[in-house]
């Protein structure tokens, strides 16, 4: 415990506090960006009038805020001392309201408030604590400060939710009251531990996904995990197969080089929850002439899916089998699909460049952006204005839409968009080997961090001089790779390595490096993950090499 938090004890258990400011506020635009808020909120002079949707005229985006498990956002105000000394840039910043609240309190927090907890505030209003505030970037752009929203959740300074048992009216002075407390045990910081820091306790998930007090945006995710958990162990009972029959139910040309396909499971997955699947997949086919290739998931989930898949001048059979073969009611086997490319949601601003069919990877993630009304903007390099596919929904994303035609004289300027972009900003790049190449050029001579940019290849050269590879913990076993084949073919030559996009993007098939040299290759490492690992699709050692699977 700080100094400054040393003032008021905000471990000591409450009964009852008093209300020392009442806000409200309007949506704006948060400084820096083109995302609305009504975080910046006003001092409310008088008794005001709280429903069931909160205070009245205070606004709220009701993509993530408002409705009825959040009518009220309380803090507490001690916080604040501790953050102007932990931030001093911003510490003019850290006053009472600093954080959106609608409440303000001096020892009521996140240490002896619990979810369930029912008060009595002034001498009508009864509400019930409902929820761990889950802060997102609009508090890094409020406070001009990167990674901050994180911050607040491992150390439990994220402020709590209200919802509105009995409506009322309240005004700054009146006393708040314990009426009763039906889970002491879980406190708002006790139930940020494992809905953010310990993730995997299968006891506490369960424990905690019972609790009806809890509002729907953290019970469900403690569902999830519980659905999860016995979904994974329900496979392994089973021994489901690792590949599903999947019959080609849609076929349309998009451009002349690029056909979606839209596949459907033979026998679908029954459970909604075990078929949901993040926006920006890959999934891994095995086609009917013996070859195996990742391809970005357009939209859809584990039971149906559309894919977006270019006609290679140079395809070794992947590309040119789905444009001449895999025509209505043919099917394919679909493998592991992977969880989707992360979304930064730290940043304030997303910037997706992309060329040709790379756009398939990021259309589903760009439209779920769009739909969360956060600021972004996409780059789009084509040929010509006839090679852009999936046109109508591109076209709905309005003007957040810069295209770059070839034909005209066109060209993306990679160091102008990263020379020109917002503060706390979020690059994604995803196209041929000479943007990605440039982009990787440009981002680190200008600085960018690892964390700020993600690099979605569709294409890998696994090619470079033969080398050795033993494997550790299979015996020592000798494996040796030739010159036109990747570690991960003859790895699993001999054992079973799963692996998903084939080019080094989402890290599915990495491994551990024990003892020797590698070219490392892909985007799923950072370099301080290059230490001790590697991606077996696409990097290749030097000499001999030492790993462990």
């Amino acid at each position: 415990m700080t100094p400054q938090e040393a003032q008021v004890d905000l471990w000591a258990p409450f009964t009852s506090d008093v209300l020392l400011e009442v806000r409200s506020g309007q949506m704006k635009l948060l400084p820096g960006s083109t995302t609305l808020s009504a975080i910046d909120k006003s001092l409310i002079d008088g008794p005001v009038y709280v429903g069931a949707d909160g205070i009245a005229d205070d606004e709220h985006d009701l993509t993530f805020h408002g409705g009825p498990d959040k009518s009220i956002l309380g803090f507490c105000s001690s916080h604040y001392a501790t953050l102007r000394d932990e931030y001093p840039s911003a510490a003019d910043k850290f006053q009472p309201g600093g954080h959106g609240e609608n409440f303000v309190t001096e020892r009521m927090n996140e240490r002896n408030v619990c979810i369930g907890d029912i008060v009595a505030v002034g001498d009508e209003l009864v509400l019930q604590v409902s929820l761990p505030r889950q802060p997102c970037f609009k508090l890094n752009q409020r406070f001009q400060l990167k990674n901050f929203a994180s911050v607040t959740w491992k150390t439990s300074r994220t402020g709590w939710y209200y919802r509105t048992i009995t409506t009322g009216t309240v005004k700054a002075g009146d006393s708040i009251r314990l009426v009763e407390r039906k889970h002491p045990t879980w406190t708002v910081e006790k139930v940020q531990e494992y809905l953010h820091r310990n993730t995997e306790d299968a006891a506490m998930n369960e424990e905690l996904a019972e609790i009806e007090a809890l509002g729907a945006e953290s019970r469900k995710e403690f569902q999830r995990r519980v659905a999860k958990q016995k979904a994974k162990e329900r496979k392994a009972r089973e021994s489901l197969p690792k590949w599903r029959d999947f019959r080609v139910a849609e076929r349309r040309q998009q451009t002349p080089r690029i056909v979606s396909f839209v596949l459907e499971a033979v026998e679908p997955l029954t459970d909604p929850r075990e078929a949901k699947l993040k926006p920006g997949a890959h999934a891994k086919l095995k086609l009917g002439n013996g070859l195996v290739r990742a391809y970005s998931v357009v939209d859809g989930d584990r039971n149906r899916f559309q894919l977006g898949i270019s006609l290679d001048d140079k395809s070794r059979g992947g590309s040119k089998y789905m444009h001449q073969i895999a025509q209505l009611g043919h099917i394919v086997q679909v493998g592991t699909m992977t969880e989707g490319i992360p979304l930064a949601r730290a940043a304030g601003h997303h910037i997706f460049v992309a060329a040709g069919v790379g756009i398939t990877a990021f259309l589903a993630q760009i439209e779920a952006v769009a739909e969360l009304k956060w600021s972004m903007a996409l780059h789009y390099a084509v040929r010509s204005a006839e090679e852009v596919p999936f046109c109508e929904r591109l076209e709905k994303l309005g003007d957040r839409v810069i295209i770059y035609d070839k034909s005209l004289g066109q060209r993306l300027d990679i160091p102008g968009i990263i020379g020109g972009m917002k503060w706390n900003s979020h690059l994604y790049f995803c196209g041929p080997k000479r943007l990605m190449g440039e982009a990787a050029k440009e981002t680190k001579a200008r600085c960018v961090p690892e964390s700020e940019v993600h690099f979605e290849a569709f294409e890998a050269d696994i090619s470079g001089d033969p080398f050795e590879a033993v494997v550790a913990n299979r015996e020592n076993k000798l494996l040796k790779v030739g010159e036109e084949e990747s570690l991960l073919e003859v790895l699993q030559k001999h054992f079973d390595v799963d692996y998903s996009c084939s080019v080094g993007n989402c890290g599915t098939c990495r491994i551990g490096l024990k003892e020797g040299r590698v070219d490392h290759r892909g985007t799923a490492l950072t370099e301080e993950e290059k230490t001790a690992s590697m991606l077996s699709c696409v990097s290749r050692g030097v000499g001999r090499i030492t790993v462990e699977i």
